[in-house]
């Protein structure tokens, strides 16, 4: 925590008030949005000038603690920062918050969807058309066709990543959005669908969030009750594997979607030949040698206490689908 004097404040606001909105109703122009911000107890001031195609990511709270009057009637701002900043780099940190928030957007919602056996051709041009015209930008889709598992015969369709307050205030994307999807799509589909969250778990991946690939391979792991540390330790100790062995790996949580647990999902970014026996050397050599020797025997022997179930499915993205 860093205790700046009344000059310091000055200058910092001083820097910045041409680019920023002070949102109470009784700021003005800057210079008098300055003076009041100096009478506040507590003020909030939003960066609204930047990145202004996307405005979830320039809504930037920056909380203003403690104008606290002193002895010889000078006030101090106590601003929460880990580290000191001048005038010129806490206002060239203004330009990199909306990366910040933006690194926060890791919720991605998904829907599978399963068209009537003879409809499918009529739901893929429906699909298309809808994406292509009403998801674009932050709530953009992408979308897969499962090739395997109970699901086969399914879409399976993401959108995001978000943040919750995206989430939060996305509705239903207008009049027009829910008029396409109930007049072109809904008579195509079956009864049978799901809805789900999932958020991503950078510290437990070793691939970007939105560094994609055609195919993926779905592992689905439930959490046995009791064993939420355990197996997130347990993908901890996997991720160190798929590092060695150059495996791509996104993991996501379950979020309010039914039982808990995680979908570890494989990126082949070369294509289905990783999945070649011979392509990588056996997990368990690699696992070992990135976690140590008889690391393996130990990480069965947990797997069967903290994992209620699992399945797995393979899926290709569909580009001529998906939102451009």
């Amino acid at each position: 925590m860093i205790v700046l004097n009344q000059s310091d404040l000055n200058a910092i606001l001083m820097e910045i008030a041409p680019d920023i909105n002070v949102l109470y109703p009784f700021c003005g122009n800057s210079r008098e949005c300055h003076s009041n911000l100096l009478q506040l107890p507590n003020v909030y001031i939003t960066l609204n000038s930047y990145f202004k195609k996307s405005p979830s990511f320039l809504t930037i709270g920056i909380l203003f603690l403690n104008l606290l009057p002193s002895e010889n009637s000078k006030r101090n701002l106590f601003f929460i920062t880990s580290n000191r900043f001048f005038m010129k780099k806490l206002f060239f940190l203004f330009f990199l918050l909306p990366l910040l928030v933006q690194a926060q957007q890791t919720v991605v919602s998904v829907e599978r969807l399963f068209p009537k056996v003879d409809k499918t051709e009529a739901f893929e041009k429906a699909l298309a058309n809808h994406a292509q015209k009403f998801h674009t930008g932050k709530y953009k889709w992408r979308v897969f066709q499962i090739q395997s598992g109970p699901d086969y015969g399914g879409y399976h369709i993401t959108e995001g990543p978000v943040s919750w307050d995206e989430v939060d205030h996305r509705g239903d994307l207008g009049a027009e959005h829910m008029a396409d999807w109930n007049k072109n799509i809904a008579p195509l589909l079956t009864e049978r669908a799901t809805s789900s969250f999932s958020v991503y778990q950078e510290e437990l991946s070793n691939v970007a969030l939105t560094d994609y690939s055609d195919w993926i391979n779905i592992n689905h792991l439930q959490t046995a009750p009791g064993y939420g540390d355990e197996i997130r330790d347990l993908i901890t100790k996997l991720k160190k594997g798929w590092v060695e062995d150059k495996s791509t790996v996104a993991v996501y949580s379950n979020s309010s979607s039914g039982a808990p647990g995680y979908a570890i999902v494989t990126r082949y970014k070369q294509g289905l030949k990783e999945r070649t026996m011979g392509f990588r050397p056996p997990f368990k050599e690699t696992y070992e040698k990135a976690n140590g020797a008889g690391s393996w025997t130990a990480f069965q022997d947990m797997l069967k206490k903290c994992v209620a179930s699992s399945s797995s499915e393979l899926l290709k993205f569909r580009a001529d689908l998906s939102s451009k």
